[in-house]
């Protein structure tokens, strides 16, 4: 069973939970641009930005929960550039002092709501970094941009930088750069219209594909299966 809320102390943040019941289960964790810091197993541990879909297999009885920072937010309270965790698992112990990462796990662990003290950590963190206003203008910026539709080229020139400057500026904040992360959003966009019951060919022209074999193959690539398959569709929908 899984779970999620929205964080109130962490801006665009969500609590979520996966709890698994009396057998094994599979799951796959989709690219969606943003980074995770998750309680599993006694330990601390944090989710790069993700490239394609990664796959895992829960045990029995297991309970993960994890706090999912909004796009381009994490790399400043984690602080390490978001591109040296991409498509990586990372115990929080090789990003932060060993003594801190100790305590913080007593605490996680004593806590009879984890993601309440996940969300706690995240924000005390983040209540001690340094504003950065030309970071979060080029963030809110990109993102913006890309869900206008903006071509990269356009992109930079609105935000004043050149593109080597905006890939740079990306890879840093969200991992990847504005092309791959373009697709990743768009695919999270194209998703939630899917899973809403919009047909295919509707969702592939609203999310901006060419068309639906244009869908198909993003899907494929970043996802790793069919979309039917991925939304659990009959092979006659959509």
């Amino acid at each position: 069973m899984y779970q999620e809320r929205a964080a109130v102390a962490v801006p665009g943040a969500v609590l979520w939970t996966r709890r698994t019941g009396p057998a094994a289960e599979r799951f796959r964790v989709l690219p969606d641009g943003c980074m995770d810091l998750i309680w599993m197993d006694g330990a601390l541990v944090v989710a790069g930005p993700d490239t394609v879909a990664q796959v895992g297999e829960s045990r029995a009885g297991d309970s993960i929960t994890g706090l999912r920072f909004a796009p381009g937010t994490a790399a400043s309270v984690l602080g390490v550039p978001a591109w040296e965790l991409r498509d990586l698992r990372v115990a929080l112990d090789g990003l932060w002092p060993d003594r801190m990462v100790r305590e913080l796990t007593e605490r996680v662990g004593a806590a009879a709501d984890p993601g309440a003290e996940l969300e706690a950590v995240a924000a005390a963190r983040r209540s001690g970094v340094e504003p950065d206003p030309d970071r979060d203008r080029v963030r809110s910026g990109v993102l913006d941009g890309l869900r206008r539709g903006v071509r990269v080229a356009l992109l930079a020139d609105e935000l004043g930088l050149s593109e080597r400057q905006l890939r740079r500026r990306c890879l840093e904040v969200f991992g990847y750069g504005p092309k791959v992360l373009d697709r990743v959003l768009r695919l999270d966009r194209a998703l939630a219209a899917a899973r809403g019951g919009a047909p295919f060919a509707l969702v592939a022209a609203d999310a901006g594909y060419a068309d639906q074999p244009h869908l198909a193959r993003e899907v494929r690539a970043l996802a790793g299966v069919p979309l039917r398959e991925l939304l659990g569709r009959p092979a006659a929908d959509g």
